[in-house]
């Protein structure tokens, strides 16, 4: 996912970065308002998070964050050290999608990117935009939440579906395993490692395709397109 990072300090900027690119994400950083609206002038909605922090040196915050609203509806999350009620408020009303307050802890802001990013993907899907995966023999309808092989309805967890769209909205790109755990369990990768190959194997098992989800040693797991 191409994420936007709206910050002037470059030292936290990179960190942040860093982070983000480890959990699969191609960050853009911006150093100002004006920077950031560059930016979205030619990208558009190719951006799947905007991340905004509030204190840029050139524009308010919440002035950045009203432009943005008027040019895409890219996901925004304000960022700031303003925990007052009312600046919240201010901001949801000008239009962002979530507001985390600093000092943050990274897996629950990695929680919030997945969470407005699914809101936005459910928006879309929605709109008849995607509503339904066809993989080989594989159909994943998303909004009903119903899988078959063959025609075969597969009985599947809650955990297990959301891990499968997952992976079948990309056949043939790695996942991280800390993406996934981020984007399936919303939390962070310690300790629960092994509950994803769980499910791994549990997927492979109940839908008879053990080669569906490839294990990349050392980094995750993908989807292989099967034929047919």
């Amino acid at each position: 996912m191409r994420l936007l990072l709206v910050e002037d300090d470059n030292h936290v900027a990179a960190a942040l970065s860093a982070v983000l690119a480890r959990h699969g994400f191609d960050v853009t950083h911006a150093r100002s308002g004006e920077e950031a609206l560059q930016a979205l002038v030619p990208e558009g909605d190719c951006f799947g998070v905007v991340l905004l922090d509030l204190g840029l040196p050139d524009q308010d915050g919440y002035e950045v964050c009203g432009k943005i609203r008027k040019r895409t509806s890219t996901p925004v999350i304000m960022v700031t050290a303003r925990s007052d009620v009312r600046s919240r408020i201010h901001g949801l009303n000008l239009g962002a999608d979530d507001y985390v307050v600093k000092p943050y802890d990274t897996g629950e802001l990695l929680a919030r990117i997945h969470a407005v990013s699914r809101r936005t993907s459910h928006e879309d899907t929605s709109s008849g935009i995607e509503t339904e995966l066809r993989l080989g023999p594989v159909h994943i309808e998303l909004p009903t939440r119903r899988v078959s092989v063959d025609g075969s309805v597969i009985s599947l967890t809650r955990k297990e579906f959301d891990l499968l769209a997952l992976l079948a909205q990309r056949p043939g790109v790695v996942f991280r395993r800390e993406q996934i755990i981020s984007e399936v369990w919303q939390t962070s990768w310690e300790g629960t490692g092994r509950t994803l190959e769980v499910h791994v194997a549990s997927l492979r098992a109940k839908l008879r395709m053990p080669a569906l989800i490839e294990t990349v040693r050392g980094v995750g797991y993908r989807l292989v397109a099967p034929a047919g």
